[in-house]
């Protein structure tokens, strides 16, 4: 018996497309040399002032590290980014890197503190209080060590004088002065002591507090902390500003001129909003302006160039893994080769005889259907391939491994089950072809419809001569037959269905189909996959519309509408 070329070339494809994957693991490089330094020039560039590159730079070496699954790393790059982010005022920015290190965070105490601090910093630069009071919070509780509690509590009492609860802020700074371990740290102890003084100046504590503020300035200055000092000016500022404007001006002056030369801008701009408030020279008004205006477009910049820089980053990520996974495929097809040996000569020509056929069948086809349905049919092809074919060319391949041909009978059963994986061959071909979308497109149509029709199944064809099919766009015409062909295959498979009712109208512009069947249908959360997904995207890519309509046990419908 003459077989289709296409039997012999589907044995071939079976065995490459249904061998067992092997378990094929990408083996992530060994980069932790290269990401340390890395990382060691992103916090060179940190302490330079360079933003951009200190921020590229670790986050490349989070990449990096990523690949070895060092956490420890991971989260410490990702929470100095976040610090660079609120360096340059992107507060939302930050709390999106810092959300993305949560995670990591779990390998050590202090990185989990270190976050939610930054949580509240971010939180509290926007004005959002109690969130950020909440993060506070966390962090003194991952703190295993009570002088790492002072930061946050610190920073808690500074948002309780913002929300001008004072006796709060004071109860909360008069305890981490108690502690013996802090008087260590003298600059953390005068910013305390700062906030103290301030805090009691809110609350109508003059004296009490103004001698606070001056012995933090002291110690300030005793310290070497320059940038300290600033606050201390600048809380002196205000505490004159109602009854000694000399003196306030003075303060304010002083912070003006050290956050110049720091090159701290937020600074600048509180000490010039003294100096303007006081009713000192108009020029301040311009300086404030010009910062203002200036800051707010360098801090925007900075914005857009981290996320940018974030962006490129993950792309280049799924690049890489792209072609990680390309390799991977390239040494499967490699393994596969032992099996695709025995079945090379019957493929090469099998292969032959297959692109003729394509040839033919889409020589007639414009670019445009040539494109838009490529991936379908072999989707389509494949799937049946896999379905259809898969276990009984298995079944036939042990069999004549454990039976021997010799036997006459043997034979006869072995020519049986090839026949029958002919037969579902043809099927699936006779499935994929060509469609003849001219004077005999609706005979066509109700013809194939009616092939569905079985012994257990009734398909009744309404009104298909209502449509005018030769003002139909051809590629329509091809999508509405595929669409139904679709429907009426998943209804064989899937539907149990005892009657199928197809029912055609048209208005002169829109076309009107109506596909309904008593089967068992489903549930309709799970109706869009696989083929159904298909119809949706080919009805939709024609400007059509097409909807489901289904319950377990109440049968399946479909409403489908398509623009001649």
């Amino acid at each position: 018996m003459l077989r289709s070329p296409f039997f012999y070339f589907f044995i071939f494809l079976l065995f490459i497309s249904c061998e067992e994957k092997a378990n094929l693991l990408v083996k992530p490089q060994k980069s932790n040399k290269e990401a340390k330094l890395i990382q060691e020039k992103a916090t060179e560039q940190l302490l330079k002032n360079n933003y951009n590159n200190a921020f590229y730079l670790f986050n490349k070496s989070k990449i990096a590290f990523e690949l070895s699954k060092d956490s420890m790393n991971i989260v410490y790059n990702l929470i100095q980014m976040a610090n660079i982010q609120q360096i340059n005022g992107d507060y939302y920015g930050s709390k999106e890197t810092l959300t993305e290190a949560l995670p990591y965070a779990k390998v050590d105490d202090s990185y989990n503190s270190a976050i939610n601090n930054s949580f509240g910093i971010a939180d509290k630069e926007l004005s959002i209080y109690n969130d950020a009071i909440f993060y506070y919070n966390q962090a003194i509780q991952v703190s295993s060590e009570q002088i790492d509690k002072q930061s946050p509590l610190n920073n808690i009492a500074v948002v309780y004088i913002k929300q001008k609860k004072y006796d709060k802020a004071i109860k909360i700074l008069e305890g981490i002065l108690k502690t013996k371990a802090f008087d260590e740290f003298i600059k953390s102890k005068a910013r305390v002591i700062d906030n103290l003084g301030y805090a009691h100046f809110k609350k109508g504590q003059n004296e009490k507090g103004f001698q606070l503020m001056r012995e933090s300035l002291e110690l300030r200055k005793k310290a070497d902390d320059t940038y300290g000092s600033i606050e201390s000016y600048l809380h002196l500022a205000e505490f004159y500003s109602k009854t000694d404007i000399k003196k306030s001006n003075e303060y304010a002056k002083k912070a003006y001129e050290i956050s110049t030369n720091l090159n701290s801008v937020d600074e600048r701009l509180r000490a010039l909003a003294f100096l303007i408030s006081n009713g000192s020279e108009a020029n301040y008004g311009k300086k404030y302006v010009a910062i203002n205006d200036s800051i707010i477009k360098i801090r925007n910049n900075f914005k857009n160039k981290f996320a940018k820089i974030k962006y490129d980053s993950k792309k280049e990520k799924d690049e890489n893994q792209k072609l990680r996974l390309e390799k991977a495929e390239n040494e499967l097809s490699l393994q596969k080769a032992k099996y695709q040996r025995i079945f090379f000569i019957i493929g090469i020509i099998s292969l032959f005889f297959l692109l003729f056929y394509l040839r033919k069948f889409y020589q007639n086809r414009n670019r445009i259907e040539k494109i838009k349905t490529a991936y379908d049919t072999e989707t389509r092809i494949a799937k049946d391939i896999h379905d259809e074919l898969a276990n009984d060319v298995f079944n036939t391949i042990t069999y004549t491994q454990t039976q021997p041909l010799t036997n006459e009978n043997n034979k006869e059963t072995l020519l049986q089950k090839l026949d029958h994986i002919y037969a579902r061959v043809r099927g699936i071909s006779r499935e994929n072809s060509n469609i003849d979308v001219k004077a005999n497109y609706a005979l066509n149509l109700k013809e194939m419809l009616s092939t569905y029709n079985s012994d257990t199944t009734n398909v009744i064809i309404n009104s298909i001569e209502k449509v005018n099919w030769d003002l139909i766009d051809e590629i329509k015409k091809i999508t509405i037959y595929r669409v139904l062909q679709e429907l009426m295959v998943n209804m064989k498979k899937h539907s149990q269905a005892s009657l199928v009712v197809v029912k055609f109208d048209s208005n002169g512009k829109t076309v009107f189909i109506d596909y309904t069947d008593n089967g068992k249908g489903s549930q309709k959360n799970k109706i869009i996959k696989n083929g159904l997904q298909n119809m949706e995207n080919r009805i939709l890519s024609n400007k059509g519309t097409i909807t489901f309509d289904t319950e377990p046990d109440k049968g399946f419908k479909v409403k489908i509408t398509m623009p001649k």
